[in-house]
């Protein structure tokens, strides 16, 4: 992985999301101690305060034990004109506290800044996947699911294919020749 980037120390931020996947296989908590930060930085020459740096900004790194499902809430202006509040309440329903792990350590709720879905809001990103299109009854259906052990569909909840405005294109209708 370091050969893919010209300097070491360029490679500090998938070298981290690699060794938080890699502390979630072993432990089944997928987070940074401060040991594997270390390491990490280490194996690129790199000030171990330079990588925790890193580690610290990104909301992508854990830096405490999290729970199975890390549930990423989007609190930005589009997410919260659209309903984020609701999605946080059903959240909250169902046990989750806003920093913190459910006490049978499955999920681990945060609300962070845009996930880069606007046009599709509210959404969440739970582990690696995103969920669009939210209300709080399609957000509780999902944290059941993953409670049951299955694998909620991902993406648009509502049926939306990419981007595209609810209820279908409303311009740009005929094919250009």
């Amino acid at each position: 992985m370091i050969a893919l980037y010209p300097r070491a120390g360029s490679a500090i931020m998938p070298l981290l999301w690699l060794a938080q996947y890699q502390m979630g296989a072993q432990t089944g908590s997928a987070w940074l101690p401060v040991s594997v930060i270390e390491y990490v930085a280490g194996q690129i020459g790199m000030p171990y305060m330079r990588a925790y740096e890193v580690a610290t900004f990104y909301s992508m790194y854990n830096l405490k034990p999290v729970g199975r499902y890390v549930v990423q809430v989007c609190g930005t202006t589009p997410c919260l004109l659209r309903g984020s509040d609701d999605i946080m309440k059903a959240c909250k329903d169902k046990g989750l506290v806003k920093g913190g792990n459910t006490p049978d350590g499955l999920f681990t709720l945060a609300e962070v800044e845009c996930l880069g879905a606007c046009a599709n809001a509210p959404m969440v990103q739970i582990n690696d996947d995103n969920y669009e299109d939210l209300t709080y009854d399609s957000m509780t259906a999902i944290l059941d699911a993953l409670a049951r052990g299955e694998t909620p569909p991902t993406g648009s909840q509502i049926g939306r294919r990419a981007s595209c405005p609810e209820g279908g294109l409303t311009s740009l209708l005929e094919v250009a020749s």
